[in-house]
């Protein structure tokens, strides 16, 4: 199972910009008489799971300095399929970046990654929660095609759920490739749950690849706690069917 180390595949390069210098070394750089000290950023602690019930994010936050001297630290926060702009806009993987610049305007950034869970419905009266995944396209699922995650089905009121990858991770997780390339912002409409009778708010498109993902079906077994999710994409074409497995299980 890839369920923790999943949470860390941001497609976003600014993962492979944590500082290591040390600020209290310094750089001469290409003139020998000019001295500069690397930034440095320590963060307080590591990565966050929230309870599925939270009402507020505290972070533990971090010092950035240079030559042992405190510098300013700029904070940024991104959903990863939620787009949301602060861990409080509720369930979501977020990556929270810290940058900071040294007087000569070199940089340094560090990362942590948040997960607010949802919390797992009964699958009679909501289907939102915490899932895994196993996905076949045109019928076809090879290996490392199963059992990834996490997923994330939020409740957005009034009936309403938008679902994380609507191709259930066949190009994040199955290729590896990150969330540039999954499919984000189903919106589905429960009319009748009971009677899988379900309307999505439109199509949506497949990121870096583009083309249109049409909702055929939504299929929930409250007794497996199993969501059966088809969707077409006109790229191959391909049919996609997922099969959501709600889980405890998510970190």
């Amino acid at each position: 199972m890839k369920r923790f180390k999943l949470l860390f595949t941001f497609s976003i390069i600014g993962l492979m910009l944590t500082s290591c210098s040390d600020s209290d070394t310094p750089y001469l750089g290409d003139n020998a008489s000019t001295i500069t000290y690397l930034p440095k950023i320590t963060l307080e602690g590591g990565n966050v799971v929230l309870d599925c019930d939270a009402t507020s994010y505290s972070d533990p936050g971090a010092v950035a300095t240079a030559g042992g001297v405190e510098i300013d630290l700029e904070t940024r926060v991104k959903g990863k399929y939620f787009g949301g702009t602060s861990v409080e806009d509720g369930p979501d993987v977020y990556l929270v970046s810290y940058s900071a610049f040294n007087d000569d305007n070199i940089a340094a950034t560090s990362n942590r990654v948040v997960l607010y869970p949802e919390c797992n419905g009964d699958l009679v009266t909501s289907i939102a929660g915490m899932y895994t995944a196993s996905v076949s396209r045109n019928g076809s699922s090879p290996a490392g095609y199963q059992d990834n995650g996490p997923f994330i089905i939020k409740d957005l009121g009034n009936d309403r759920y938008a679902i994380s990858d609507a191709q259930g991770g066949w190009y994040e997780y199955g290729r590896g490739l990150g969330v540039s390339y999954a499919t984000l912002g189903l919106v589905l409409k429960a009319n009748n749950i009971a009677a899988n009778d379900f309307t999505s708010e439109g199509t949506v498109t497949t990121n870096t690849f583009g083309g249109v993902n049409t909702f055929t079906s939504l299929t929930v077994d409250p007794v497996a706690k199993t969501l059966t999710l088809k969707v077409n994409w006109d790229a191959g074409p391909y049919a996609f069917v997922t099969v959501f497995t709600q889980t405890e299980d998510y970190y």
